[in-house]
């Protein structure tokens, strides 16, 4: 008797059964039963009702099982064997190269070019033998965004395919230099019960991908999607597995993207690229502050240059802002590719301690080339080009900006200060407008810098 209870057990415990769960179609998580509202993304009547088959999980292993302990002292430490993707670019935001047997996510919003960058990347190196698979397009539509990209696609295998048993087959046999799955989110694995898209299933899928790769010595190149809230959808899972993780951002109207670094094992985490969206793919711009530098003539107002420093790397782009007479009664603040939260403070520290009047105006700030800024350094710039187009009076032309902005009217230093100098001479800028608390180590040549303690010197400074 209490054999055969055993063999129902087990039997019980290996076969098969379909059971009904609910997933959020914004996030994909599960969950047992219907509710209103989603517990992890907070979106309403976002649950969905599917079958599952449940069945036996398989096996979990982790990358080096079976080795041994051994000393600290005695792990080599030479370098990593990292391989070009043929982007200058690409290959110095991941540290010089791809290091072989490594996870990369790529991650950002749908129509950025996630897909885009990844099939320029084979096309670039065709000596490169690379597997990319595909479970969200058709073979033929790879194939027509290959040939308006351009380049050598002889050494490419396009696979059309979602299960991760089948995919992992086909990539032992063909042994590619290197694998790219679009998307992570599209793929499953057939032990795990619950539908393409979950929490479980991309958590086990790039446990999957990340096996393989050490295993094997392939790097692999995850696509992610973004969620709406702009997170790699996972939704922290996914970043926590792999080795790097490059983000898009950008507008999609516009016409420049960039690829930061969010994670690196292999580099730093303080860079970035710069790709501006052209008909035939993304073109990588050396150079970005003579990109984003004015495109216009002198003598327009509302306009200012800021000297930024993302990460790393320096480089000068166009503040631009529009003041009007509210013409509605209330008067809007509107800002494109800037914290619109940030503006109202700065708005509010013009009016309370400089004694601008812009309560009962309309305020409109755009960021030039769709950038997103987030560096506090741009404080200056949004003032100045506030005022500018508040006073109509153009600033010239040679002049840029870098600093912060108290709630105080101070203007308080920003990090890096000669790195920015030193750019914004470079591209050719005179003057540079800075906290009169900065301190320069060696004085920047051929630039003059003008140090300014709060708004009410920095006014009489530009706009005497």
């Amino acid at each position: 008797m209490p054999r055969d209870f055993l063999y129902i057990c087990v039997r019980m415990a290996t076969s098969s059964k379909t059971k009904t769960l609910w997933f959020c179609s914004n996030c994909g998580n599960e969950y047992s039963k219907w509710m209103g509202k989603c517990p992890a993304c907070g979106e309403w009547n976002t649950m969905v009702e599917r079958e599952v088959v449940t069945g036996k999980k398989a096996p979990v292993s982790v990358p080096g099982a079976g080795a041994k302990p051994m000393p600290l002292k005695d792990v080599s430490t030479a370098q990593e064997d990292r391989i070009s993707l043929g982007s200058a670019e690409v290959d110095r935001l991941l540290g010089g190269g791809m290091v072989k047997g490594s996870l990369v996510l790529m991650g950002g919003e749908p129509g950025i070019g996630k897909s885009t960058l990844s099939l320029q990347l084979p096309l670039g190196r065709p000596d490169l033998k690379t597997l990319y698979v595909t479970g969200e397009e058709s073979v033929k539509q790879v194939k027509m965004r290959a040939d308006r990209l351009g380049g050598d696609a002889s050494n490419c295998l396009i696979y059309s395919e979602t299960d991760m048993a089948e995919i992992l087959k086909q990539a032992q046999e063909v042994a590619p230099d290197l694998m790219i799955v679009d998307s992570v989110q599209t793929m499953y694995c057939q032990s795990v019960d619950s539908t393409a898209g979950s929490v479980s299933q991309i958590k086990e899928v790039a446990a999957q991908l990340l096996r393989f790769a050490k295993g094997s010595g392939i790097p692999v190149i995850l696509i992610g999607h973004i969620t709406k809230e702009g997170t790699i959808a996972g939704p922290k899972i996914l970043e926590h597995i792999v080795d790097v993780v490059l983000q898009f951002e950008g507008e999609n109207r516009g016409a420049y993207r960039v690829l930061r670094s969010i994670k690196n094992r292999f580099g730093s985490t303080s860079e970035l690229a710069v790709f501006e969206m052209t008909g035939s793919g993304l073109r990588e711009v050396a150079n970005p502050s003579e990109m984003l530098i004015p495109m216009h003539e002198d003598g327009l107002s509302g306009t200012a240059i800021s000297a930024m420093l993302d990460g790393n790397r320096p480089f000068l782009f166009e503040v631009q802002a529009l003041v009007s007479s509210a013409v509605y009664g209330t008067a809007q603040r509107s800002a494109t590719g800037f914290d619109v939260r940030r503006l109202n403070m700065l708005l509010a520290v013009l009016e309370r301690r400089a004694g601008f009047k812009l309560g009962q105006k309309d305020v409109f700030l755009n960021m030039a080339g769709g950038l997103r800024i987030t560096d506090p350094a741009c404080d200056l710039a949004v003032i100045v080009a506030v005022l500018s187009s508040n006073f109509d009076y153009p600033v010239k032309a040679d002049v840029c900006f870098a600093g912060e902005v108290g709630l105080s009217g101070e203007i308080r230093p920003v990090s890096q200060a000669a790195r920015r100098a030193v750019e914004a001479a470079r591209v050719g800028f005179k003057r540079i407008f800075v906290s009169s608390y900065t301190h320069f180590d060696v004085k920047p040549e051929g630039i003059e810098v003008v140090k300014v303690a709060d708004i009410p010197a920095l006014v009489r400074a530009l706009f005497k």
